[in-house]
């Protein structure tokens, strides 16, 4: 079963008169790279649910990100700071005492002045070591059902993914068998036009010496064989097929098989000779970028 990299998933509950949200996105990563995104007072417990995003996920960038608010029936308006109105007018009485400062606070300046009016998530978050397993639990609940959101997103353009790829695999396999079939007609077809152009060019000055044709034609042969790269290049489609029905991570081995096809490829055109192979190695490296593309969007 292919995995794509690429997922997204969200979740929502409300716990201690939170409304606490969990969003999760990820993205292609040569490893696995875990983001975490939360109050500051949640910081605890970012090892536990990097752990946690691990247990799923084996290869791609992850951005969780953590939000909470007061749900519409705890939240309400400022709660007036007592304390800190009462040291203001303590200090101004000083001021006035000590310096001979004349005038008074109006009301408006004292609303305005810093920490007279405390919000109400403020005073009433998490702080106490004691409620840290109660929302531990409720972050693991959170971040497992939108990390299985995510999964399933990515599950389904995984299996997308592994369609378009068989699909390659089989265009390859195509230009494959073209190029077994065509490969033992070009020493032929070699010989062939080789001793034409002997003939035309032969004016009756030189002797035609059928043991040094028949020579060239040999090295011809031997340096245009292609039959150990067609064999590796089977392999390979074969290899390619068995990842792409299995249940481990295989972007990274897929990537490597794409290479070793690219090169066997590259051979195939250093070695070949003949116009027609020439366009079916050309449109066979074509189509293995392709497959790249596709498959570095794999885990």
């Amino acid at each position: 079963m292919s995995l794509s990299m690429t997922g997204y998933g969200q979740s929502s509950l409300q716990f201690g008169g939170y409304k606490i949200s969990v969003e999760v996105k990820s993205v292609n990563h040569r490893y696995c790279e875990v983001v975490l995104r939360m109050p500051r007072d949640w910081t605890g417990y970012e090892d536990m649910l990097r752990r946690k995003v691990q247990q799923h996920i084996k290869r791609g960038r992850v951005d969780v990100i953590i939000n909470r608010e007061l749900d519409e029936e705890t939240a309400a308006g400022p709660v007036l700071n007592r304390s800190a109105v009462k040291s203001y007018l303590e200090a101004a009485e000083l001021l006035r005492l000590e310096f001979g400062l004349t005038g008074e606070l109006s009301l408006q300046e004292i609303l305005a002045l810093p920490g007279i009016m405390d919000n109400l998530e403020s005073l009433s978050a998490p702080a106490a070591a004691g409620e840290a397993s109660d929302y531990s639990e409720v972050l693991a609940a959170g971040l497992e059902e939108s990390l299985q959101s995510l999964l399933l997103m990515r599950n389904r353009e995984g299996r997308y993914l592994a369609s378009d790829l068989e699909g390659r695999l089989n265009h390859l396999e195509e230009l494959h068998a073209a190029m077994a079939e065509l490969a033992p007609h070009v020493v032929t077809e070699y010989r062939d036009k080789l001793r034409q152009r002997l003939r035309e060019l032969n004016d009756g000055t030189f002797p035609f010496d059928e043991h040094k044709f028949g020579m060239e034609i040999a090295i011809f042969a031997d340096r245009c064989n292609i039959d150990e790269e067609l064999t590796r290049l089977d392999s390979h489609f074969e290899q390619c097929r068995t990842l792409l029905k299995g249940n481990e991570p295989i972007g990274r081995k897929l990537d490597f098989l794409i290479q070793e096809m690219n090169r066997e490829t590259n051979t195939i055109g250093s070695k070949c000779n003949h116009l027609t192979l020439v366009g079916y190695v050309l449109e066979m490296k074509a189509e293995l970028e392709k497959i790249r593309e596709q498959a570095a969007n794999l885990e």
